[in-house]
């Protein structure tokens, strides 16, 4: 048992796990970001651009409710705000990994530093140069 908690907690605290669980934090909060930014924002434009009181006016229904049965709606109002939804969170995701990959690509391209020679390299220089100075 003790040998399977430590397996546990090296699994646990690995950066990998960690910046997964920050990940999925971080994604929930914006996730709430965007929902207020097309509900409170953009829905009400494009209600305004229907003439309607509210995105629930463009729902069509198919058959109206009676005592028996509920009515049939095409939440079409619904619809467009999810898909409104999606593509700012595509845009945002698409241009953080945009700039990600820009940051790398030029981290890439950075020249590294020349690996410090070895004592042997070092040694066949001196003598190199030691025999250019005899001639």
């Amino acid at each position: 048992m003790k040998k399977f908690l430590e397996e546990f907690k090296a699994f646990a605290l690995k950066g990998n796990v960690v910046d997964m669980a920050i990940g999925v934090i971080i994604g929930g909060a914006f996730a709430a970001i965007t929902g207020s930014l097309v509900s409170d924002v953009i829905t009400p434009l494009l209600a305004a651009l229907f003439n309607s009181p509210n995105t629930d006016a463009l729902n069509i229904t198919l058959r109206a409710a009676t005592e028996e049965s509920e009515a049939i709606v095409l939440g079409l109002g619904t619809f467009v705000g999810t898909i409104v939804n999606f593509l700012v969170i595509a845009l945002v995701l698409f241009s953080v990994i945009k700039a990600m990959n820009k940051l790398k690509k030029q981290q890439e391209e950075a020249p590294a530093a020349p690996p410090e020679p070895s004592a042997e390299e070092k040694l066949l220089t001196e003598i190199r140069d030691l025999l250019k100075d005899k001639n």
